[in-house]
């Protein structure tokens, strides 16, 4: 065994003494025989420090562990060692209990912790739910580092810095006692202290002894105050309870059967003895047939289990049972239903051939590898589930030897062939299950009462069926190319073929009389045979995804009801569509090349039915317009992405039942103002068009969802009062739009507003947007809420870096949301971290600070990390993407998509579907662990670890001149549009918001009805942006000036940073909070006179390497949410920009500079105010310019020196010339070598990220409150004075040193 605490041993230091270790909260606790201090004891030394940690459930996850400092010197020198948090009996009903924490080793034994802290077992919970006991050999450290190396961490020393956070308890906990299940603790009913007589004569004394009721039992103790002694059980179902007669408030409690038992329990009170009598009544009233005991750690069937003979339904699964645990099970002689998966079983005993009425088994994720042969014993048995074992072949000789199984489930196991000894028939199985095996040819025509087969996932090119009894076949995701039943299926109703390589629809199908469902969408048809279309019982036709050009005549009325054909070649539909299927209720005929409609009606009245209709991505015209008219039942309509310019107002009034329309894409100028008429519309989306007018829709009394992005709105004319169903209006992209303030707060009271902010010209947008600019989408389809959410920052950490993320919670809100928040922030201090782990341990850490709100709920991610490679600083930008779940990132360069992204989850992954089965997950029918989740890595849901993982799939690549766009999709929006059909749908578009919106309005066209969300990032990585020497541009320095040599400049060390300050803050104040502000090391370095020799002049695409004098650090904002009492809510006063007054308290927005002005000259404008202070003894030369910023529709940036002037004119030339600062302003060179900047108001984008404005206009006042305009002029005067002749003799004494460009 190695070292077990922090004494000394070999490769170790000296231990901490007693006193030393020791912490204000912790004091140390000796195991018993060992020594305090520093030596090792005779059990390993195992050093145990005991805190009072008062835990309230589960907010004691939240505590932050607090070691002392020699316990953390210790565990520094070998990444062996480490903590364990040892935590007492986890009741709700017990008192506080001691937390201790525990140092030792990956070689220390429990029995050795035990030993150490006087305890018999410790126990381990996972995932706050799951517990078992540690056998005495098993390492709890070693078990700690097994499951962080198991989530994904690989680095030893992050593992030991991982193992001592108190976060990792709710995802992996020790106990020193077994802790009681909440489950267990719901089902006690009542209890307390009562006299207590055992037996019906009066032989035994009245004692007070620990009263019970639990459940079905009366549990009664045999100490008075404690349940430390033995326990007195007492079943009550099938027995009764009475009152007694002779003695006042009492109750006599009998069990049921032979061997009865009483106990008489007398109360104190005439309520509280109807209280107990009223529970137990219910409790004896019922029949206890059904046990659950599923996930309860049982190593064997519980013995009291014998001895109830009405059990009928037994669940066991999720345990730890072996074939040696089974016991006496043939004592359950009345078992109907018995549940055993999620075990370790490889055989069954003898003993459950007695259980002859058992018609249900369930043994499915376990280690069988052969149907068990008990099974022919069990003549009632008729459903055998078998999934998820080890079975290569389907053995169906032995299958037809138990003649009495009707169905059996054989999904997720090793199938590779079936085989058959003889040709004897089976005419028992009439329900098969074999899907996600690995069967490439598969007959069982042997099985002639087979009714209903599933085979999906597999790799299956034939499949030979008969059809006697078939009624249903769901055989998609193979590779079929042929399909063969004998007789034809007269019985058959659904027939799914989806997702494989038919050229051609099985001739068997079409003369299926009852064949009402018929998928064979994804398959290589060229053609739809036309008895398919005269079928009278076909109801849903699915052939979309094919190559159809065209579609057989109808010329009989048929049944359809509902037709998809999307995603064909069709340029027409037949002419009697809607005119012989009246029945036809949802038509799905987007991404074709529909140029007409076929007409509704013969005659003056139409008949048609048609409720759904999905045209867009198609080149449809105004003419097809009047057609819609004959479809007066239409409630959802689709026309986007088309061609139209008009919608025909007398056209859109007929359409009087339209709850949903989507014109999006098109080329309107209006939305006809009949659209008022349309009164049970509650969607409108219309945008990416060239709509000029509001339309109409504010009066409509059911309008929920209104979007008209992306068009030309000037204005908007609003009713005094907005329908109080409107949830979001999405005005976003309207360049134009000018919303007064007025509607402003009638919009208020909408749940979701989207508008642009107003624009503002600063270095930061502008640089940024030369590299990439994007624009996201989101949209909640048919769900009442929207669980996706994304995280978009274009200027990131030193401002030329990008983050984009998307994260899905599938049916929760609440985890996308913490990680939107959260996300950006953890990966920044991973940056700094690693080079190379850091996008990997993003997503680990972050999924352990989810906490307790990341044990039952989880969310799919993808994060996008776009930043200059520091190894390789001649290189442009790379991108490096991870991802978990089912959102993906995808690339398009070249115009073709480049997958960035691995997509994890069950259907998709085999490796992951394997890794899951081998770790014995239940994967129910639906194809989800645990009847969950589909995917097996996410963020969050702790609780179903092993099989769900937050390990993420990273790459890397480096962006290059091909690349165009980043696409960011959830799971809707790519299951329903491939990687190409996704770069070919939005590479023209030039506006990536209207590109996102486009990518969500086309999935939900192709049948989404979920949550989508879509995140276009537009790329211009190119040569053309480089402005460094080494590609040629050179930066001629001033006349008389050295070339070589140049004072260093000393960025701030956050982007962003923010602070607030009144004007009652004196000028020293001010500067002290600045000197405080610039926390660097090496500060010094920048401040003194020396001249370092000039680097090369570098540009954004190709940074100079960081030297020592800078260290990166994470953003540390401060902003103020404050409204200012002279803002815009009166038309009366003007506000004055850049001053905001609320009360005595002045807000200033300044831009502080701190300049050591030895070779610095700073030349001011007229109408700006300075004032300067002393500082520190090193910042004599600290200069507090406050300026009134400009507005933010400015279109140009004032220069803080005369010689630069005339470069303010060109945005570019800013950028060259200018060095660009942390909250988006240019100044010249000058200016920016030691600068500070300090902001006060808060950024109103969700970036979070500062952007403020930064021209000064020369007829700009300061203004101050009147008390204090005596005292502010007395200062400006003397500080003007005192700043000229400073200036002076700065100017004489040293040059201006030459200008260069310098990255961020």
């Amino acid at each position: 065994m190695g070292e077990a605490g922090p004494g000394p041993g070999p490769g170790a230091g000296p231990g901490p003494g007693p006193r030393e270790a020791q912490e204000p909260e912790e004091d140390e606790a000796a195991a018993p025989g060992g020594a305090r201090g520093g030596r090792a004891g005779p059990r390993g030394g195992i050093r145990v420090l005991k805190r009072n940690a008062k835990r309230a459930g589960s907010r004691s996850c939240q505590s932050r562990s607090r070691v002392g400092s020699r316990e953390r010197t210790w565990l520094k020198g070998d990444v062996g060692r480490g903590c364990l948090y040892v935590y007492g009996r986890d009741s709700a009903a017990a008192a506080p209990s001691d937390l201790r924490l525990v140092l030792c080793t990956v070689d220390t034994q429990a029995s050795e912790i035990c030993d150490g802290e006087g305890r018999k077992n410790l126990f381990l919970q996972l995932h706050g739910d799951l517990v078992r006991r540690l056998e005495p050999t098993e390492k709890p450290l070693q078990i700690v580092y097994d499951y962080l190396a198991g989530l994904g961490f690989d680095d030893p020393l992050r593992m030991q810095e991982e193992a001592a956070n108190s976060d990792l308890s709710c995802m992996i906990r020790f106990y020193g006692e077994k802790p009681c299940q909440v489950e267990q603790l719901d089902r006690i009913l009542l209890s307390g202290v009562y006299n207590v007589r055992k037996g019906k004569t009066q032989l035994h004394k009245w004692a007070e002894r620990s009263v019970t009721l639990c459940g079905t039992c009366l549990i009664v103790s045999s100490v008075k105050d404690s349940h430390a002694g033995k326990m007195h059980i007492l079943p009550l179902v099938g027995g009764k309870v009475e009152e007694m007669k002779r003695r006042q408030y009492t109750l006599a409690f009998t069990s049921a059967g032979a061997q009865a038992q009483t106990y008489h329990i007398s109360f104190e009170t005439l309520a509280e003895c109807q209280r107990w009598h009223r529970q137990a009544s219910t409790i004896v009233s019922m029949r206890f047939s059904m046990v659950d005991l599923s996930c309860y750690s049982l190593e064997e069937v519980p013995e009291h289990l014998f001895y109830s003979q009405d059990i009928t339904y037994l669940n066991l699964r999720h345990n730890f049972m072996r074939t040696s645990g089974a016991g006496s099970l043939d004592s359950l002689c009345s078992l109907q239903t018995f549940w055993l998966d999620g075990n370790f079983l490889t055989s069954l005993p003898e003993e459950m051939g007695n259980l002859q009425q058992l018609n249900c088994l369930g043994l499915s994720f376990n280690n069988f590898c052969e149907l068990p042969a008990i099974c022919e014993k069990l003549v009632n048995l008729d459903k055998l589930a078998l999934a998820g074992n080890l079975l290569e072949t389907l053995d169906l000789t032995v299958l037809n030897r138990m003649s009495h199984i009707k169905s059996v489930d054989l999904r997720l196991n090793n199938l590779k062939r079936a085989a058959a000894d003889t040709l004897e028939g089976n005419k028992s199985v009439a329900y098969m299950d074999l899907r996600d095996n690995q069967m490439t040819d598969l007959d069982l025509s042997s099985l002639v009462s087979l009714e209903q087969l599933h085979c999906e996932r597999n790799k299956l090119r034939e499949l030979t069926l008969s059809g006697f009894s078939l009624r249903a076949l769901y055989a998609n995701s193979n590779c079929l190319t042929a399909v063969n039943i004998y007789p034809v299926p007269g019985l058959l109703t659904y027939l799914e073929l989806s997702h494989n390589q038919l050229q051609c629809v099985p001739d068997w199908a079409c003369e299926a009389k009852k064949l009402e469902v018929l998928d064979v969408s994804y398959n290589l048809l060229l053609e739809l045979p036309s008895r398919i279309l005269r079928s009278l019982s076909l109801r849903k036709l699915m052939v979309g995804h094919n190559r159809l050009q065209s579609l057989p005549p109808l010329l009989e009325h048929i049944p359809l009801e509902v037709l998809d054909l999307q995603h064909n070649l069709l340029t027409k539909l037949p002419e009697t569509l809607f005119v012989k299927a009246l029945n036809l209720r949802y038509l799905n005929a987007s991404a074709n090349s529909l140029e007409s409609l076929p007409s509704a009606c013969t005659g003056e009245e139409s008949l048609s039915m048609l409720q759904l209709l999905y045209l867009t991505n198609n080149n449809l015209t105004d003419q097809c317009i009047p057609v819609l008219v004959g479809h007066p039942n239409l409630r959802i309509l689709h026309l986007a992405s088309n061609n139209l310019q008009t919608f025909p107002a007398s056209k859109l009034s007929k359409l009087e039942h339209l709850e949903e329309l989507n014109l999006s894409g098109n080329k309107l100028k209006t939305i006809p103002t009949t659209v008022a008429n349309c009164k049970l519309l509650h969607t409108l989306i219309a945008h990416s068009n060239e709509i000029s007018i509001f339309p109409e829709i504010l009066h409509l009394p059911r309008i929920q969802f209104v979007d008209l992005s992306c068009n030309e709105l000037t204005e908007i004319l609003i009713p005094e009062a907005l329908p109080g169903s409107l949830q979001e209006l999405d005005l976003s992209g309207n360049t134009n739009l000018v919303l007064e303030h007025k509607t402003l707060d009638i919009f208020s009271h909408i749940t979701t507003l989207k508008i642009d902010a107003k624009p503002s010209l600063t270095a930061d947008s502008a640089l940024t947007s030369t590299f990439w600019n994007h624009g996201v989408a989101e949209m909640a389809g048919q769900r009442n809420k929207l669980c996706v959410s994304s995280l978009a920052l274009g200027s990131f950490a030193e401002g030329m870096e990008a983050v984009y993320g998307m994260f899905d919670g599938d049916k929760n809100e609440e985890l996308p949301r913490l990680l939107q928040c959260t996300m950006a922030d953890v990966l920044l201090e991973e940056v700094q971290q690693s080079d190379t782990m850091f996008m990997s341990n993003t997503f680990l850490v972050s999924h352990r600070k989810l906490g307790m709100a990341g044990q039952k709920l989880g969310s799919s991610a993808v994060l996008c990390y776009i930043r200059n490679e520091v190894a390789d600083p001649a290189s442009n930008f790379s991108l490096t993407v991870a991802n978990v779940g089912t959102c993906q990132a995808v690339l398009c360069r070249s115009g073709k998509a480049l997958p960035l992204s691995k997509v994890f989850s069950l259907e998709q992954c085999s490796e992951e579907a394997r890794r899951v089965k081998e770790q014995k997950a239940i994967i129910t029918e639906d194809n989800k662990v645990n009847g969950v989740t589909c995917c097996t890595r996410m963020l969050g849901c702790t609780y179903l670890h092993p099989w769900i993982l937050p390990k993420p799939h990273v790459s890397s690549i480096p962006l290059t001149v091909q690349d165009e766009l980043l696409l960011l999709g959830n799971k809707a929006l790519w299951e329903h549009l491939s990687h190409a059909e996704a770069v070919s749908a939005v590479r023209h578009l030039h506006d990536p918001r209207a590109a996102a919106k486009k990518l969500c309005t086309l999935a939900q066209s192709y049948g989404c009805q979920d949550n989508v969300g879509a995140m276009v990032v537009c790329l211009n990585i190119s040569e053309d942006n480089c402005t460094c020497e080494m590609h040629g541009l050179t930066l001629p320095g001033p006349g008389g000036f050295s070339s070589t040599t140049t004072k260093p400049a000393t960025p701030s060390c956050s982007s962003g940073i923010a602070s607030e300050f009144s004007s009652e803050l004196s000028a020293s104040e001010v500067s002290s909070e600045v000197g405080s502000t610039a926390s660097d090391e090496h500060g010094a370095v920048g401040l003194d006179g020396s001249l370092l020799p000039r680097q090369e002049r570098r540009c954004s695409l190709h940074p100079v390497p960081p030297s020592s004098i800078f260290q990166r650090q994470p953003s540390s904002a401060t902003f103020s949410s404050n409204q200012s009492d002279n803002g815009l809510d009166s038309d009366d006063e003007q506000p004055v920009e850049g001053v905001m007054t609320n009360g005595s308290k002045v807000e200033v927005e300044v831009d502080i500079h701190c300049c050591k002005g030895k070779g610095l000259e700073l030349e001011r404008p007229a109408a700006e105010y300075s004032s300067s202070a002393p500082g520190p003894e090193n910042d004599s030369g600290l200069v507090l310019i406050i300026r009134r910023q400009n507005s933010v529709n400015s279109n140009t940036v004032q220069r803080g020196v005369k010689e630069k002037c005339e470069l303010q004119k060109s945005l570019s030339t800013c950028c060259l010339y200018g060095k660009k600062l942390s909250n988006g302003s240019i100044v010249p060179l000058e200016e920016s070598l030691n600068l500070i900047e300090v902001a006060t108001e808060a950024p109103k984008k969700k970036t979070g990220y500062f952007a403020a404005p930064s021209q000064v206009e020369p007829e700009d006042q300061f203004v101050v409150p009147p008390d204090l305009e005596e005292e502010v002029k007395e200062q400006m005067k003397q500080h003007q004075e005192d700043g000229a002749d400073q200036e002076l003799k700065e100017e004489l004494a040293a040059p201006l040193p030459e200008e260069f460009d310098t990255a961020l």
